[in-house]
């Protein structure tokens, strides 16, 4: 009886140690849970002169990157309005060409119409100068970002979609369409 009760308490003791050596494991586990979970949630150690050298090149970036798009944005105002000035302007062009167009009845008159020619040629050099071209038109095929067709013909001598005619004549100004030309076709 001895001996069973030794074994029994080899048992016990053998079953003690194995739950303190589980119960260690257990802690053990636990400890390096909470050590990964500590490192995972400090944030790791950055230079604070690093840091501050990201922020800079990154402002100065942004700055750059600001004047950039100022200057665009300039320019396309300065556009926008000196095409919408010359297409105010065109109206008067147009009339001063209609009245050089004239027939001109007696010495006077003529000399007139020659100053009118005179000033329509300057308003186009100064156009010219600019920036403001014409669109080419008769003899051109039609092309509706630059055209207004508001006549067509059919007729067998000129070649499908030819332009035949300018009644009023476009500007671009900067591949921008001040003012399309208005013209007519053959079908």
């Amino acid at each position: 009886m001895k001996q069973l009760s030794k074994k029994k308490e080899e048992e016990k003791e053998k079953k003690t140690n194995e739950t303190v050596a589980d119960e260690e494991i257990k802690e053990d586990a636990a400890e390096t849970e909470a050590t990964q979970e500590k490192q995972e949630t400090e944030e790791p150690q950055v230079d604070p002169l690093a840091e501050m050298k990201d922020k800079y090149l990154r402002l100065v970036a942004e700055y750059d990157n600001y004047k950039k798009r100022t200057q665009r944005e300039k320019e396309a105002i300065y556009t926008n309005a000196t095409a919408d000035a010359v297409a105010q302007i065109l109206q008067i062009i147009d009339n001063l060409t209609r009245a050089a167009q004239t027939e001109a009845k007696g010495e006077e008159a003529q000399k007139i119409v020659e100053g009118v020619q005179m000033v329509v040629k300057q308003s186009d050099d100064i156009l010219s100068k600019m920036g403001v071209e014409p669109i080419e038109t008769v003899g051109k095929t039609f092309d509706p970002n630059l055209h207004n067709a508001v006549m067509h013909i059919e007729d067998d001598q000129y070649g499908h979609g030819e332009i035949i005619e300018e009644f009023i004549k476009g500007y671009t100004y900067k591949g921008k369409v001040i003012r399309h030309s208005m013209v007519k076709v053959a079908n």
